[in-house]
């Protein structure tokens, strides 16, 4: 049966109306977002407001991630990838490279070094890559330490790797070749710091630099340094004029100190505030005969109401100063105020320098028991010796006639975590040699060589010359085999041995020695060389074993090349024989008459084979 159109729609509200009854709807949930839009203009205002609001609140499952990517720097395409490489920022020290940073600092506390050092290198290629501020926490140690070698090689592998440097890097390699007396290579650093880094030296640079040059006894170019810095905009610094007043000092010149200090005063408004400079300008009062000034100075520097601020450096500036003038009294109670100021979480008032500046001043005073008390109690006030002081006290008692307490102090060494240097063996074995300890000099220096260090040719010739003189050649010629592959000898080295060896009748070893110069480098056997060893053979009708021995190696030299060119063909012909089973010999060009008399031989080969057929058949 057909229904009619509005009997139909009112069935269907009827069937939808029951069906809300039975099944009730949940509640109208309003939506911005309809299944259709009625232009396109109104769906592309929808997709720009999902895309405002989305970057306004992330989805969800970006909040869930714990670690989100960094975002990397588009490069720009016009950069020049010459142009010097940006070193990081600090906030790039977070995460795995925060935790590898904290890492290497605890092994720099535990005087952990060389352990330091090798984990920095190995982190360089592995995911966690080292930042440039960890590379000079560990360069920083080595310096402390005096480990330049060290130091050198990881800034050498660092750049390789391409770390960027900053302006501590720098820093830390000037203030290296500073210390190493390379006072030209620092230069070229710095001449490449003005040029080509991008960024700017700071005060710090100019202080090392100054202070170098001030040491080297290169005072005017010191003084031109200071006024580059002040014509690049930096302020007049206190510590870099403390360093040329020093210099001033040096040189003896009294008037030169007032120069700076009346030119400091000027560019500082007429009152210097840091009072690391006092302490040159009693040095120039004690220089002028002025002794009432100068302690009137130091009275003005460290009186209770003084407005000068004094810190660490400018006490031992003061305190040096008394010292080499005469004021050991004035200088004791000036570092008892030093001690009872000292509180590590809020004032600094003593640190190394101090107690070295009191270990010269007791020794200057022969009082060297007091001296070494006074290094031993270093530790109370959290104070560590290091090599520099350790060899200092050691020279001023081996200079002194007090071996046996230099040498329990480099047995103490160890104990504090302290490495002995080539210094410290070459300061120990010279006094050795002065008390006739031949045996205990040349253990010094064995140790020396043992713990990887590297003494010079003026060392290794005074170790020798000593043992020659009390008569113990062969333990020189032992020193002279052991030293050969480590250092570069020269003429009158290879000459002092020689002779000591043909003096006590033992020329078949100098010919040894010159076997072995002319197999391993002939240019050290110089004709000079070769005309002493001569004369010294000529004078035992000996001449003949040098003429046989230079003939008996070219001869080893002509069959050595000829036995290598023999090897070298056979390997080539075993080479041909390899290739030539692989590959038809008709690719190697073989001859036209040995083809032809194969096609002969096949041909005959055939014809006997039909020989042979037709008597089959028959």
């Amino acid at each position: 049966m057909a229904l009619s159109k509005p009997t139909f729609f009112t069935h269907l509200k009827l069937l939808i109306r029951t069906h809300h009854h039975r099944h009730p709807l949940p509640p109208a949930v309003t939506s911005l977002r309809h299944l259709s839009f009625a232009t396109p203009e109104d769906a592309a205002a929808e997709r720009r407001r999902r895309k405002r609001r989305l970057r306004i609140e992330p989805p969800l499952n970006a909040l869930r991630s714990n670690t989100q990517p960094q975002p990397r720097p588009t490069p720009t395409p016009n950069s020049n990838p010459n142009n010097p490489k940006i070193p990081e920022h600090v906030s790039a020290l977070t995460g795995n490279r925060l935790n590898l940073h904290n890492r290497i600092l605890k092994l720099i506390r535990e005087n952990d070094l060389q352990e330091a050092v090798l984990l920095t290198r190995h982190s360089v290629y592995s995911n966690c890559k080292p930042t440039i501020f960890t590379c000079n926490a560990v360069m920083a140690a080595c310096l402390r330490q005096s480990k330049y070698a060290e130091l050198l090689n990881l800034h050498r592998f660092i750049t390789q790797a391409a770390i960027a440097a900053n302006i501590v890097t720098y820093n830390l390699i000037i203030n290296t070749y500073m210390d190493c007396r390379k006072i030209d290579t620092a230069m070229e650093h710095y001449k490449q710091l003005i040029e080509s880094a991008p960024f700017d030296p700071n005060t710090t640079t100019y202080r090392i630099i100054v202070k170098g040059l001030v040491d080297d006894n290169k005072l005017e170019r010191a003084l031109e340094i200071n006024d580059e810095m002040l014509s690049k905009g930096f302020e007049a610094d206190a510590i870099v004029y403390s360093y040329l007043m020093n210099g001033q000092a040096k040189d003896g010149n009294h008037d030169g100190i007032f120069n700076l200090f009346e030119e400091l005063k000027g560019k500082s408004g007429g009152f210097v505030q840091n009072g690391v400079i006092y302490g040159s300008v009693m040095k120039g009062y004690f220089m002028k005969g002025m002794e009432k000034e100068a302690m009137e100075c130091c009275e003005e520097a460290l009186g209770e109401d003084s407005k000068i601020k004094m810190n660490v450096i400018a006490y031992n500036s003061v305190l040096d100063a008394l010292f080499k003038n005469g004021k050991f009294d004035d200088a004791l109670k000036l570092f008892d105020k030093m001690l009872d100021q000292h509180n590590p979480l809020k004032l600094l008032a003593v640190n190394l320098g101090s107690y070295n500046v009191m270990v010269d001043g007791y020794c200057a005073e022969k009082k060297f028991d007091n001296a070494i008390s006074l290094f031993n109690s270093m530790g109370e006030k959290r104070c560590h010796p290091d090599t520099l002081s350790y060899n200092n006290l050691i020279e001023q008692l081996c200079n002194n006639g007090m071996l046996a307490k230099a040498e329990e102090l480099y047995k103490g060494m160890s104990e504090k975590g302290v490495s002995p240097d080539e210094y410290t063996f070459v300061v120990l074995m010279d006094t050795c040699f002065k008390e006739n300890r031949h045996d205990d000099a040349a253990a010094y220096y064995k140790t020396m060589v043992e713990s990887k260090l590297r003494p010079n040719l003026g060392v290794y010739n005074r170790l020798v010359s000593e043992l020659v003189k009390v008569g113990k050649v062969d333990e020189a010629k032992s020193f002279f085999d052991m030293m050969v592959p480590k250092l570069r000898m020269d003429d009158d080295s290879y000459k002092f041995i020689m002779k000591a060896l043909f003096d006590i009748k033992k020329h078949d070893e100098v010919v040894e020695i010159i076997g072995k110069m002319l197999r391993e480098d002939p240019l050290d056997f110089s004709d000079e060389l070769q005309e002493f060893v001569r004369e010294e053979l000529k004078k035992e009708d000996r001449e003949d074993d040098l003429v046989n021995l230079m003939a008996d190696i070219e001869r080893e030299k002509t069959e050595a090349a000829a036995k290598e060119a023999e090897e070298a063909e056979r390997a080539k012909a075993s080479a041909r024989a390899a290739v030539s089973s692989l590959l038809p010999s008709k690719l190697f060009g073989g001859d036209k008459d040995d083809a032809e008399g194969e096609n002969e031989a096949e041909m005959g080969d055939g014809e006997g084979k039909v020989q042979e057929n037709e008597q089959v058949t028959a």
